[in-house]
Protein backbone atom coordinates (compact mmCIF):
# COMPACT_ATOMS: atom_id res chain seq x y z
CA UNK A 1 0.00 0.00 0.00
CA UNK A 2 1.23 3.20 -0.56
CA UNK A 3 2.20 6.00 1.60
CA UNK A 4 -0.23 8.95 2.78
CA UNK A 5 0.40 11.70 0.55
CA UNK A 6 2.26 14.52 1.93
CA UNK A 7 -0.83 17.00 1.86
CA UNK A 8 -2.24 14.60 4.52
CA UNK A 9 -2.92 16.68 8.05
CA UNK A 10 -1.13 14.94 10.01
CA UNK A 11 -2.44 15.14 14.32
CA UNK A 12 0.49 14.34 16.87
CA UNK A 13 -0.56 14.49 20.70
CA UNK A 14 1.94 14.74 23.31
CA UNK A 15 4.94 17.77 22.98
CA UNK A 16 7.32 16.51 25.41
CA UNK A 17 10.37 15.04 23.47
CA UNK A 18 9.18 12.37 22.23
CA UNK A 19 6.04 14.19 20.60
CA UNK A 20 7.88 16.90 19.58
CA UNK A 21 10.59 14.83 17.82
CA UNK A 22 7.79 13.31 15.44
CA UNK A 23 5.88 16.59 14.94
CA UNK A 24 9.57 17.36 13.52
CA UNK A 25 10.06 14.23 11.40
CA UNK A 26 6.22 14.76 10.20
CA UNK A 27 6.80 18.64 8.95
CA UNK A 28 9.94 17.93 7.84
CA UNK A 29 9.07 14.96 5.18
CA UNK A 30 6.50 17.34 3.83
CA UNK A 31 3.00 17.15 5.88
CA UNK A 32 1.33 19.76 7.72
CA UNK A 33 1.41 18.62 11.49
CA UNK A 34 -0.87 20.01 14.66
CA UNK A 35 0.72 19.42 17.99
CA UNK A 36 -1.43 19.07 20.97
CA UNK A 37 -0.87 18.96 24.49
CA UNK A 38 -3.50 19.56 27.29
CA UNK A 39 -0.99 21.25 29.43
CA UNK A 40 -1.68 25.32 28.36
CA UNK A 41 1.07 26.31 26.29
CA UNK A 42 3.10 23.13 25.93
CA UNK A 43 2.31 22.56 22.07
CA UNK A 44 3.11 26.39 21.63
CA UNK A 45 6.64 25.63 23.23
CA UNK A 46 7.71 22.49 21.74
CA UNK A 47 7.28 24.16 18.16
CA UNK A 48 9.62 26.88 19.39
CA UNK A 49 12.02 24.19 20.12
CA UNK A 50 11.74 22.35 17.36
CA UNK A 51 12.12 25.60 15.32
CA UNK A 52 15.54 25.76 17.80
CA UNK A 53 16.53 22.62 16.67
CA UNK A 54 16.00 23.43 12.88
CA UNK A 55 18.17 26.46 13.31
CA UNK A 56 21.24 24.35 14.54
CA UNK A 57 20.64 22.22 11.43
CA UNK A 58 21.18 25.65 9.66
CA UNK A 59 24.27 26.61 11.21
CA UNK A 60 25.47 23.18 10.28
CA UNK A 61 25.18 23.66 7.19
CA UNK A 62 22.34 20.42 7.21
CA UNK A 63 19.48 22.56 6.25
CA UNK A 64 18.81 25.65 4.10
CA UNK A 65 17.58 28.61 6.35
CA UNK A 66 14.45 28.39 3.31
CA UNK A 67 13.62 24.97 4.45
CA UNK A 68 13.52 25.99 7.93
CA UNK A 69 11.07 28.39 7.26
CA UNK A 70 8.56 26.15 5.04
CA UNK A 71 9.23 23.47 7.52
CA UNK A 72 7.98 26.10 10.55
CA UNK A 73 5.09 27.26 8.61
CA UNK A 74 3.99 23.17 8.23
CA UNK A 75 3.79 23.05 12.39
CA UNK A 76 0.38 24.24 14.22
CA UNK A 77 0.36 24.34 18.09
CA UNK A 78 -3.71 24.07 19.02
CA UNK A 79 -5.30 23.90 22.28
CA UNK A 80 -8.18 21.75 21.61
CA UNK A 81 -8.55 18.20 20.64
CA UNK A 82 -11.45 19.04 18.47
CA UNK A 83 -9.08 20.64 15.88
CA UNK A 84 -7.38 17.89 14.96
CA UNK A 85 -10.67 16.89 13.21
CA UNK A 86 -9.59 16.45 9.89
CA UNK A 87 -6.29 14.69 10.68
CA UNK A 88 -5.91 11.81 8.43
CA UNK A 89 -3.15 10.30 11.14
CA UNK A 90 -2.97 10.94 14.56
CA UNK A 91 0.06 9.89 16.46
CA UNK A 92 -0.27 9.84 20.10
CA UNK A 93 2.92 10.38 22.39
CA UNK A 94 1.20 10.82 25.91
CA UNK A 95 1.70 8.63 29.22
CA UNK A 96 2.63 4.72 29.23
CA UNK A 97 -1.22 4.23 30.78
CA UNK A 98 -3.25 1.79 29.01
CA UNK A 99 -6.65 3.41 30.56
CA UNK A 100 -6.23 6.72 29.33
CA UNK A 101 -4.57 6.21 25.91
CA UNK A 102 -7.88 3.84 25.49
CA UNK A 103 -10.23 6.88 26.58
CA UNK A 104 -8.28 9.11 23.54
CA UNK A 105 -8.70 7.01 21.22
CA UNK A 106 -12.19 6.66 22.16
CA UNK A 107 -12.54 10.70 21.71
CA UNK A 108 -10.30 10.54 18.70
CA UNK A 109 -13.09 8.05 17.19
CA UNK A 110 -15.76 10.52 17.46
CA UNK A 111 -13.60 13.36 16.26
CA UNK A 112 -11.70 12.05 13.33
CA UNK A 113 -13.04 10.55 9.85
CA UNK A 114 -14.12 7.17 9.92
CA UNK A 115 -10.89 6.88 7.45
CA UNK A 116 -8.10 8.49 9.79
CA UNK A 117 -5.63 5.96 11.30
CA UNK A 118 -4.54 5.93 14.49
CA UNK A 119 -1.23 5.24 15.75
CA UNK A 120 0.51 4.64 19.27
CA UNK A 121 4.03 5.43 20.13
CA UNK A 122 3.58 3.11 22.89
CA UNK A 123 6.88 1.40 23.62
CA UNK A 124 5.61 -1.41 25.88
CA UNK A 125 1.40 -1.37 25.98
CA UNK A 126 -0.67 -3.63 23.96
CA UNK A 127 -1.87 -2.40 20.72
CA UNK A 128 -4.57 -4.98 20.68
CA UNK A 129 -5.72 -3.77 24.20
CA UNK A 130 -5.47 -0.05 22.77
CA UNK A 131 -8.03 -1.22 19.91
CA UNK A 132 -10.09 -3.27 22.28
CA UNK A 133 -13.57 -1.62 22.61
CA UNK A 134 -13.13 0.98 19.82
CA UNK A 135 -15.62 1.39 16.79
CA UNK A 136 -12.73 0.59 14.35
CA UNK A 137 -10.21 -1.29 15.94
CA UNK A 138 -8.86 -1.96 12.39
CA UNK A 139 -7.26 1.74 12.29
CA UNK A 140 -5.24 1.18 15.61
CA UNK A 141 -1.78 0.62 14.78
CA UNK A 142 1.29 0.92 16.51
CA UNK A 143 3.56 3.49 15.44
CA UNK A 144 6.91 2.96 17.69
CA UNK A 145 9.71 6.00 17.22
CA UNK A 146 13.38 5.87 19.52
CA UNK A 147 14.37 8.73 21.28
CA UNK A 148 15.79 11.17 19.58
CA UNK A 149 13.07 10.48 16.91
CA UNK A 150 14.63 13.01 14.27
CA UNK A 151 17.74 11.34 14.97
CA UNK A 152 16.66 7.62 15.15
CA UNK A 153 16.27 5.80 12.14
CA UNK A 154 14.10 2.81 13.54
CA UNK A 155 10.25 2.66 13.95
CA UNK A 156 8.65 -0.64 14.77
CA UNK A 157 4.98 -0.52 13.08
CA UNK A 158 3.11 -2.57 15.47
CA UNK A 159 -0.04 -4.82 14.43
CA UNK A 160 -2.98 -5.79 16.92
CA UNK A 161 -5.46 -8.71 16.57
CA UNK A 162 -7.78 -6.22 14.77
CA UNK A 163 -5.05 -4.00 12.75
CA UNK A 164 -5.93 -4.26 9.29
CA UNK A 165 -3.03 -5.18 7.74
CA UNK A 166 -3.50 -2.79 4.72
CA UNK A 167 -3.32 -0.19 7.58
CA UNK A 168 -0.17 -1.66 8.62
CA UNK A 169 1.10 -1.60 4.99
CA UNK A 170 0.78 1.78 4.53
CA UNK A 171 2.25 3.23 8.23
CA UNK A 172 5.03 1.21 6.60
CA UNK A 173 5.07 2.97 3.28
CA UNK A 174 4.63 6.23 5.18
CA UNK A 175 7.27 5.71 7.15
CA UNK A 176 10.02 4.90 4.84
CA UNK A 177 8.84 7.77 3.36
CA UNK A 178 9.68 10.09 6.01
CA UNK A 179 13.11 8.58 5.93
CA UNK A 180 12.67 5.92 8.61
CA UNK A 181 13.96 2.31 8.05
CA UNK A 182 10.43 0.75 9.14
CA UNK A 183 10.07 -3.26 10.56
CA UNK A 184 7.04 -5.19 11.44
CA UNK A 185 6.21 -6.88 14.71
CA UNK A 186 3.13 -8.31 16.18
CA UNK A 187 2.00 -6.93 19.38
CA UNK A 188 3.61 -9.15 22.30
CA UNK A 189 5.47 -7.86 24.71
CA UNK A 190 8.17 -5.44 24.42
CA UNK A 191 7.62 -5.71 20.33
CA UNK A 192 11.23 -6.40 18.87
CA UNK A 193 13.92 -3.99 20.35
CA UNK A 194 12.38 -3.62 24.09
CA UNK A 195 12.12 -7.94 24.53
CA UNK A 196 15.44 -9.21 22.35
CA UNK A 197 17.01 -6.24 24.42
CA UNK A 198 16.42 -7.77 28.02
CA UNK A 199 20.07 -10.17 27.82
CA UNK A 200 22.18 -7.30 26.97
CA UNK A 201 21.36 -5.69 30.24
CA UNK A 202 20.63 -8.86 32.06
CA UNK A 203 23.55 -10.91 31.29
CA UNK A 204 26.30 -7.95 32.35
CA UNK A 205 24.21 -7.38 35.97
CA UNK A 206 24.41 -11.04 36.58
CA UNK A 207 28.19 -11.15 35.62
CA UNK A 208 28.73 -8.04 37.78
CA UNK A 209 26.66 -10.37 40.61
CA UNK A 210 28.28 -13.21 40.11
CA UNK A 211 31.66 -11.12 40.64
CA UNK A 212 32.81 -11.60 37.03
CA UNK A 213 34.82 -8.26 37.06
CA UNK A 214 34.05 -4.56 37.81
CA UNK A 215 31.44 -2.63 36.05
CA UNK A 216 34.52 -0.37 33.32
CA UNK A 217 35.80 -3.84 33.16
CA UNK A 218 32.81 -5.67 31.59
CA UNK A 219 31.40 -2.00 30.09
CA UNK A 220 35.10 -1.87 28.07
CA UNK A 221 34.89 -5.41 26.64
CA UNK A 222 31.39 -4.88 25.58
CA UNK A 223 32.37 -1.86 23.74
CA UNK A 224 36.68 -2.77 22.78
CA UNK A 225 35.44 -6.73 22.13
CA UNK A 226 31.96 -6.20 21.16
CA UNK A 227 31.67 -3.50 19.26
CA UNK A 228 28.84 -2.12 21.47
CA UNK A 229 28.88 1.96 21.41
CA UNK A 230 28.54 1.50 24.95
CA UNK A 231 28.55 -1.46 28.13
CA UNK A 232 25.30 -2.28 29.84
CA UNK A 233 26.45 -0.05 33.02
CA UNK A 234 27.36 3.19 31.05
CA UNK A 235 24.15 2.64 28.95
CA UNK A 236 21.28 1.77 31.90
CA UNK A 237 23.07 4.92 33.83
CA UNK A 238 22.23 7.03 30.60
CA UNK A 239 18.88 5.65 30.54
CA UNK A 240 17.87 5.64 33.97
CA UNK A 241 17.26 2.81 36.53
CA UNK A 242 13.96 3.82 37.31
CA UNK A 243 13.33 3.24 33.60
CA UNK A 244 15.17 0.38 32.82
CA UNK A 245 14.25 -1.50 35.44
CA UNK A 246 10.65 -0.92 35.34
CA UNK A 247 10.80 -1.84 31.33
CA UNK A 248 12.80 -5.05 32.75
CA UNK A 249 9.78 -5.91 35.68
CA UNK A 250 6.85 -4.91 32.73
CA UNK A 251 8.25 -7.38 29.87
CA UNK A 252 8.81 -10.04 33.40
CA UNK A 253 5.24 -10.05 34.08
CA UNK A 254 4.20 -9.80 30.68
CA UNK A 255 5.39 -13.27 29.98
CA UNK A 256 4.48 -14.45 33.13
CA UNK A 257 7.65 -14.66 35.09
CA UNK A 258 9.43 -16.15 32.27
CA UNK A 259 12.73 -15.96 33.96
CA UNK A 260 14.61 -14.95 30.95
CA UNK A 261 13.71 -11.19 31.51
CA UNK A 262 13.92 -12.02 35.41
CA UNK A 263 15.20 -8.48 37.05
CA UNK A 264 18.13 -7.66 39.00
CA UNK A 265 18.47 -7.44 42.24
CA UNK A 266 21.65 -5.55 41.47
CA UNK A 267 19.58 -2.95 39.92
CA UNK A 268 16.46 -2.68 42.14
CA UNK A 269 19.34 -1.90 45.01
CA UNK A 270 20.19 1.36 42.97
CA UNK A 271 16.45 2.09 42.47
CA UNK A 272 15.48 1.65 46.05
CA UNK A 273 18.12 3.96 47.17
CA UNK A 274 17.39 6.39 44.40
CA UNK A 275 20.72 6.12 42.57
CA UNK A 276 19.34 6.42 39.26
CA UNK A 277 22.26 7.18 36.95
CA UNK A 278 23.05 10.53 35.43
CA UNK A 279 19.98 12.07 36.68
CA UNK A 280 20.71 12.09 40.36
CA UNK A 281 24.54 12.22 39.93
CA UNK A 282 25.08 8.49 40.59
CA UNK A 283 24.42 4.76 39.55
CA UNK A 284 27.05 2.27 38.71
CA UNK A 285 29.22 4.96 38.11
CA UNK A 286 29.68 8.66 39.87
CA UNK A 287 29.21 11.68 37.49
CA UNK A 288 29.97 14.72 40.01
CA UNK A 289 32.04 17.22 38.93
CA UNK A 290 36.09 16.27 39.12
CA UNK A 291 35.49 12.07 39.96
CA UNK A 292 37.31 10.66 37.81
CA UNK A 293 36.00 7.50 35.88
CA UNK A 294 37.65 3.83 36.65
CA UNK A 295 39.36 2.24 34.56
CA UNK A 296 38.74 -1.47 33.39
CA UNK A 297 41.28 -3.97 34.84
CA UNK A 298 44.37 -5.26 32.72
CA UNK A 299 46.37 -8.17 32.68
CA UNK A 300 50.15 -7.41 31.91
CA UNK A 301 53.26 -9.40 31.20
CA UNK A 302 56.92 -9.41 30.32
CA UNK A 303 56.84 -13.20 28.99
CA UNK A 304 58.26 -13.91 25.73
CA UNK A 305 56.33 -14.79 23.06
CA UNK A 306 57.77 -15.54 20.04
CA UNK A 307 55.73 -18.49 18.06
CA UNK A 308 52.91 -20.38 18.64
CA UNK A 309 51.27 -23.26 17.06
CA UNK A 310 47.21 -22.84 15.35
CA UNK A 311 45.84 -26.66 15.39
CA UNK A 312 42.71 -26.78 12.90
CA UNK A 313 40.57 -23.78 12.12
CA UNK A 314 39.75 -21.44 14.52
CA UNK A 315 36.05 -20.42 13.38
CA UNK A 316 34.86 -17.31 13.67
CA UNK A 317 38.53 -16.66 15.84
CA UNK A 318 40.71 -17.23 12.94
CA UNK A 319 40.75 -14.18 11.82
CA UNK A 320 43.29 -13.66 14.89
CA UNK A 321 46.04 -15.91 12.91
CA UNK A 322 46.68 -13.22 10.51
CA UNK A 323 46.75 -11.10 13.07
CA UNK A 324 49.16 -12.48 15.10
CA UNK A 325 51.03 -13.13 11.99
CA UNK A 326 51.16 -9.33 10.72
CA UNK A 327 52.68 -8.51 14.49
CA UNK A 328 55.97 -10.93 14.02
CA UNK A 329 54.66 -13.99 15.81
CA UNK A 330 55.62 -17.12 13.76
CA UNK A 331 52.83 -19.00 13.48
CA UNK A 332 52.33 -22.79 12.70
CA UNK A 333 49.33 -24.60 11.32
CA UNK A 334 48.78 -28.32 11.89
CA UNK A 335 45.35 -30.65 12.03
CA UNK A 336 43.44 -30.32 15.52
CA UNK A 337 40.19 -29.03 17.30
CA UNK A 338 40.51 -25.36 16.76
CA UNK A 339 43.31 -24.19 19.67
CA UNK A 340 46.45 -22.64 19.78
CA UNK A 341 48.93 -23.55 21.90
CA UNK A 342 51.83 -20.64 23.23
CA UNK A 343 55.08 -22.29 25.46
CA UNK A 344 52.85 -24.31 27.65
CA UNK A 345 49.17 -22.61 27.53
CA UNK A 346 46.59 -23.67 25.33
CA UNK A 347 44.46 -21.14 24.09
CA UNK A 348 40.48 -21.74 22.79
CA UNK A 349 37.54 -19.50 22.01
CA UNK A 350 35.19 -20.40 24.62
CA UNK A 351 31.99 -23.45 24.26
CA UNK A 352 30.00 -22.12 27.01
CA UNK A 353 32.02 -24.34 29.71
CA UNK A 354 33.56 -22.94 32.77
CA UNK A 355 36.94 -23.32 32.13
CA UNK A 356 37.96 -25.54 34.58
CA UNK A 357 35.27 -28.42 33.25
CA UNK A 358 36.75 -27.64 29.89
CA UNK A 359 39.93 -28.28 30.61
CA UNK A 360 38.95 -31.69 32.94
CA UNK A 361 36.63 -33.05 30.40
CA UNK A 362 38.89 -32.49 27.19
CA UNK A 363 42.15 -33.11 28.81
CA UNK A 364 43.99 -29.59 28.49
CA UNK A 365 46.62 -28.78 30.47
CA UNK A 366 47.15 -24.90 31.35
CA UNK A 367 43.83 -23.85 29.64
CA UNK A 368 43.13 -20.37 28.95
CA UNK A 369 39.75 -19.63 27.12
CA UNK A 370 39.11 -16.06 24.94
CA UNK A 371 35.88 -14.33 24.62
CA UNK A 372 33.83 -13.71 21.33
CA UNK A 373 34.82 -10.44 19.27
CA UNK A 374 32.79 -8.22 16.84
CA UNK A 375 36.21 -8.60 14.69
CA UNK A 376 39.19 -10.18 15.86
CA UNK A 377 41.12 -8.34 13.20
CA UNK A 378 40.47 -4.94 14.87
CA UNK A 379 39.42 -5.35 18.21
CA UNK A 380 41.29 -3.43 21.05
CA UNK A 381 40.34 -5.54 23.63
CA UNK A 382 39.57 -9.15 24.65
CA UNK A 383 38.38 -11.34 27.87
CA UNK A 384 40.32 -14.15 29.16
CA UNK A 385 39.47 -17.05 32.10
CA UNK A 386 41.58 -19.88 32.81
CA UNK A 387 41.21 -23.06 34.33
CA UNK A 388 42.30 -23.83 38.44
CA UNK A 389 45.42 -25.51 37.22
CA UNK A 390 46.46 -23.49 34.85
CA UNK A 391 49.96 -22.06 35.93
CA UNK A 392 51.18 -18.16 36.54
CA UNK A 393 53.78 -19.06 33.56
CA UNK A 394 51.06 -20.34 30.94
CA UNK A 395 48.78 -17.36 31.60
CA UNK A 396 51.82 -14.90 31.09
CA UNK A 397 52.06 -16.76 28.42
CA UNK A 398 49.02 -16.62 26.89
CA UNK A 399 48.70 -12.91 27.81
CA UNK A 400 51.87 -11.90 26.01
CA UNK A 401 50.73 -13.65 22.62
CA UNK A 402 47.27 -11.54 22.89
CA UNK A 403 49.49 -8.41 23.57
CA UNK A 404 51.97 -8.90 20.92
CA UNK A 405 48.78 -8.64 18.24
CA UNK A 406 47.85 -5.27 20.07
CA UNK A 407 45.03 -6.61 22.17
CA UNK A 408 44.65 -5.48 26.00
CA UNK A 409 44.04 -8.23 27.74
CA UNK A 410 41.18 -8.25 30.63
CA UNK A 411 41.13 -11.68 32.99
CA UNK A 412 37.79 -12.35 34.17
CA UNK A 413 36.45 -15.14 36.95
CA UNK A 414 35.91 -18.14 35.73
CA UNK A 415 32.24 -18.58 34.47
CA UNK A 416 30.31 -19.95 31.90
CA UNK A 417 30.40 -17.86 28.23
CA UNK A 418 32.75 -15.13 29.79
CA UNK A 419 31.38 -11.72 28.83
CA UNK A 420 30.71 -11.48 24.92
CA UNK A 421 29.77 -14.64 24.25
CA UNK A 422 27.44 -15.34 26.33
CA UNK A 423 25.76 -11.92 25.79
CA UNK A 424 25.30 -12.38 22.09
CA UNK A 425 24.24 -15.41 22.28
CA UNK A 426 21.63 -14.86 24.88
CA UNK A 427 20.65 -11.72 22.07
CA UNK A 428 20.61 -13.96 19.31
CA UNK A 429 18.13 -17.05 21.57
CA UNK A 430 15.52 -14.00 22.19
CA UNK A 431 15.77 -12.53 18.79
CA UNK A 432 15.24 -16.45 17.19
CA UNK A 433 12.21 -17.09 19.80
CA UNK A 434 10.90 -13.96 18.54
CA UNK A 435 11.22 -14.98 15.09
CA UNK A 436 10.08 -18.52 15.97
CA UNK A 437 6.81 -17.00 17.47
CA UNK A 438 6.14 -14.97 14.98
CA UNK A 439 6.60 -11.61 16.49
CA UNK A 440 9.08 -10.37 13.20
CA UNK A 441 11.10 -11.55 10.35
CA UNK A 442 14.39 -12.26 11.34
CA UNK A 443 15.82 -9.25 8.70
CA UNK A 444 13.59 -6.90 10.46
CA UNK A 445 14.60 -8.61 13.97
CA UNK A 446 18.12 -7.88 12.99
CA UNK A 447 17.39 -4.33 11.36
CA UNK A 448 15.56 -3.69 14.39
CA UNK A 449 18.62 -4.05 16.86
CA UNK A 450 21.03 -1.95 14.33
CA UNK A 451 18.91 1.17 14.10
CA UNK A 452 16.99 1.05 16.93
CA UNK A 453 19.79 0.14 19.40
CA UNK A 454 22.33 0.56 17.23
CA UNK A 455 24.06 -3.06 17.72
CA UNK A 456 27.19 -3.32 16.04
CA UNK A 457 25.57 -6.70 13.99
CA UNK A 458 22.43 -8.12 13.95
CA UNK A 459 21.96 -10.98 16.73
CA UNK A 460 20.84 -13.54 13.76
CA UNK A 461 23.23 -12.42 11.40
CA UNK A 462 26.03 -12.62 14.14
CA UNK A 463 24.79 -16.01 15.42
CA UNK A 464 25.10 -17.39 11.87
CA UNK A 465 28.78 -15.89 11.54
CA UNK A 466 29.56 -17.95 15.20
CA UNK A 467 27.65 -21.05 13.84
CA UNK A 468 24.62 -21.77 14.67
CA UNK A 469 26.17 -25.01 16.23
CA UNK A 470 28.73 -23.07 18.67
CA UNK A 471 25.87 -20.92 19.40
CA UNK A 472 23.99 -23.70 20.41
CA UNK A 473 26.69 -25.52 22.57
CA UNK A 474 26.89 -22.23 24.31
CA UNK A 475 23.63 -22.17 25.18
CA UNK A 476 23.43 -25.63 25.85
CA UNK A 477 26.33 -25.59 28.21
CA UNK A 478 24.88 -22.59 29.94
CA UNK A 479 21.87 -24.07 30.86
CA UNK A 480 23.71 -27.00 32.13
CA UNK A 481 26.04 -25.16 33.98
CA UNK A 482 23.52 -22.50 35.72
CA UNK A 483 20.30 -25.63 35.95
CA UNK A 484 18.13 -22.77 35.14
CA UNK A 485 15.10 -22.50 32.03
CA UNK A 486 16.55 -18.99 31.53
CA UNK A 487 19.67 -20.37 29.13
CA UNK A 488 17.03 -22.67 27.55
CA UNK A 489 17.92 -22.94 23.49
CA UNK A 490 15.17 -21.92 21.17
CA UNK A 491 13.88 -24.37 19.35
CA UNK A 492 14.74 -22.40 16.31
CA UNK A 493 18.37 -22.63 17.02
CA UNK A 494 17.76 -26.48 17.18
CA UNK A 495 16.10 -26.38 14.02
CA UNK A 496 18.37 -24.58 11.98
CA UNK A 497 21.41 -26.95 13.48
CA UNK A 498 19.68 -29.82 13.02
CA UNK A 499 18.95 -29.08 9.24
CA UNK A 500 22.20 -27.07 8.31
CA UNK A 501 20.19 -24.03 7.64
CA UNK A 502 20.18 -20.28 8.86
CA UNK A 503 17.67 -18.41 10.69
CA UNK A 504 17.19 -16.00 7.47
CA UNK A 505 15.68 -19.01 5.86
Amino acid sequence: MAALASNVQVAVIGAGAMGAGIAQVAAQAGHPVKLYDNRPGAAAQAVTGIDRQLARLVDKGKLLAAERETINARLCPVDTLEALADAGLVIEAIVENLQVKQALFSQLETLCAADCILASNTSSLSITSLAAGLERPQHVVGMHFFNPAPLMALVEVVSGLATDPAVAACIYATAQAWGKQPVHARSTPGFIVNRVARPFYAESLRLLQEGAADCASLDALMRDSGGFRMGAFELTDLIGHDVNYAVTCSVFDAFYGDFRFQPSLVQKELVDAGHLGRKTGQGFYRYAEGVERPQPAELHSSACAEACVVEGNLGVMQPLVERLRQSGIAVTQRAGSGLIQVGDATLALSDGRLASQRAREDGLRNLVLLDLALDYSSATRIAISWSADTSDSARDQAVALLQRAGLKVTGVADLPGLVVLRTVAMLANEAADAVLQGVGSAADIDLAMRAGVNYPCGPLAWAANIGIAHTLRVLDNLQCSYGESRYRPSLLLRRCEAKGGTLHD
